[in-house]
């Protein structure tokens, strides 16, 4: 398979364009047969480069303007000037395989689904976050692209979660959906009609519905959801995270001398613990049902997580994750 050229939004994000070239930087050292387009204003991308080694595998493409964090989603497709919109365009004409960007949300989602184009067959793209779990990860979709859903599209985030757990090599998969209770009659009436969708298309890998606690602490690979859900869902999990290590800091601390032998004592699983739990380490979520590889990364994103945002990417690319989407969707 020829190389993998991927086109990287450098003004997205809360620490751009900075962390984006450092991210960019290793990505190329990890990837001997990796190209970036860098999308951003040249001037501030161009020093970044001098006396690197592996600059000539990078092309800067000029892009004037920045499209805010805090802008309407759908204003994007009249700012195509920005580099946001110029990184789709690439992945649209061909000139890249993949897309990468930590930028606004909304503005990641309209750029995949109206810019580069849904797969045939599939009505809303979804968010596919990988979440630490029991098991390694859960994949949870989707995790915030659509507030309002029907039951066809619960359906349809099933059949790809499905299928990206199966990429990523997972085998017998197990998908839920997530409801208030395990019971086939709890729910609504579109988690009902979902329940029964889901079960008619993937059979016994349907496990049935999950609670919000099974996302890290249970059985299954895939957990189904609205965006809504799935975010606020997201949202409490890396607010829990965040206590939890906050708590353990500010009780070490409080032990005195005996909390801080204790803390090296377990210092080597405390930092495989920290590592399994950093989203940096995870990088970018797939934006799944697009007629290319699209990689969001966290807008606070360090260099690290722009790097495994790439790599992500990248393997998307090489896994041929589109075309097996496609063929699920008969695209």
């Amino acid at each position: 398979m020829p190389g993998v050229r991927i086109a990287l939004d450098s003004a997205g994000g809360d620490k751009a364009p900075k962390v984006n070239l450092e991210g960019a930087l290793m990505a190329l050292k990890e990837f001997p047969d990796l190209e970036i387009l860098l999308v951003g204003r040249q001037e501030e991308l161009s020093p970044g480069l001098k006396g690197y080694p592996g600059a000539s595998r990078i092309r800067i493409i000029d892009a004037r303007e920045v499209f805010p964090m805090s802008e309407k989603p759908s204003l994007l497709l009249r700012k195509k000037e920005t580099s946001l919109y110029i990184t789709a365009l690439q992945v649209k004409e061909g000139t890249a395989d993949a897309m990468v960007s930590a930028g606004n949300t909304g503005g990641v989602l309209v750029a995949s689904l109206f810019v580069i184009g849904r797969i045939k067959g599939v009505e809303r793209g979804a968010i596919a976050v990988k979440i630490p779990s029991k098991n390694g990860y859960t994949i949870l979709i989707d995790a915030g692209a659509n507030a309002e859903v029907r039951a066809e599209h619960l359906r349809d985030f099933g059949l790809m979660g499905y299928e990206y757990a199966r990429f990523l090599g997972r085998e017998p998969i197990k998908v839920g959906l997530l409801n208030v209770g395990e019971e086939e009659e709890k729910g609504t009436d579109l988690t009902k009609t979902a329940f029964n969708y889901l079960k008619s298309e993937l059979g016994d890998s349907f496990v049935g519905n999950v609670e919000g606690r099974d996302i890290n602490f249970g059985e299954v690979d895939v957990i189904v959801s609205g965006g809504f859900e799935g975010n606020v869902a997201l949202k409490a999990i890396e607010g829990a995270g965040k206590l939890i290590s906050q708590r353990l800091r500010e009780e070490i601390k409080k032990s005195g001398i005996a909390g801080l032998i204790g803390a090296l004592l377990l210092k080597k699983a405390l930092g495989r613990l920290r590592d399994s739990m950093n989203p940096s380490q995870y990088g970018g979520a797939f934006i799944l049902g697009v007629r290319g590889v699209v990689s969001k990364a966290h807008g606070n994103s360090d260099s690290l997580a722009i790097k495994n945002a790439i790599r992500v990417a990248y393997e998307g690319v090489k896994g041929e994750l589109v075309e097996k989407l496609g063929k699920r969707f008969g695209g």
